[in-house]
């Protein structure tokens, strides 16, 4: 890339990627231009074409990223915090859902709108890869619980899809009622857990 040194290639970057991130967070996919991923980084729209095919390729960048920050923080507060599986279950159920409800972008992929956005960049065999890559974070933990007897005996990978889908409770707030969301929450995770880790 003739223009740019290796330094400004790299604070360009960069730029588009907190600015990506904090634009799709409030705008969505659908909704952001290039200009309002360009004009805070300080470059013209054709040089966004440089670094990225487009803003689709950008998001599903962004994406990634959050993706694996997640699974990162997540696990090593949750599941490799402690290694009684009912106090792991219930931190791990407990820290992902703050970090959605906490993460403007998070928030909008899981909870508001964006699910129509994510699946128009992705093949239906994309989309169960990412499943597949999702529940390969957790299924070592429960087959090690399991060798122990510490937890339900059940596929493991079934196990793992209970804890990825009880997350999802985060769509049903304004159902639940804000008054009600937080204990109702807290029992589900404890029953969740509870359940989980019943082994006779």
């Amino acid at each position: 890339m003739r223009g740019f040194s290796e330094e400004e290639r790299a604070r360009i970057r960069r730029g588009l990627l907190e600015t990506g991130r904090e634009q799709f967070a409030r705008y969505g996919p659908k909704k952001t231009t290039v200009s309002d991923l360009t004009d805070p980084v300080g470059i013209a729209n054709s040089t966004f074409y440089r670094f990225f095919d487009s803003k689709e390729a950008l998001y599903a960048e962004i994406l990634q990223s959050l993706d694996e920050e997640l699974a990162e923080t997540v696990l090593s507060e949750s599941l490799e915090a402690t290694d009684d599986p009912r106090e792991a279950i219930r931190r791990f159920l407990t820290a992902i859902t703050e970090r959605i409800e906490g993460d403007p972008l998070l928030r909008r992929v899981i909870v508001d709108d964006a699910y129509d956005d994510l699946a128009a960049l992705q093949s239906p065999e994309e989309r169960d890869a990412e499943r597949e890559e999702e529940l390969a974070y957790l299924v070592p933990y429960v087959e090690r619980w399991q060798e122990a007897g510490l937890v339900r005996d059940a596929d493991p990978r079934v196990f793992a899809n209970v804890l990825r889908a009880a997350v999802y409770v985060t769509l049903h707030r304004e159902e639940i009622g804000e008054e009600l969301y937080d204990e109702t929450i807290d029992l589900y995770f404890d029953a969740l857990a509870d359940g989980l880790t019943e082994t006779e």
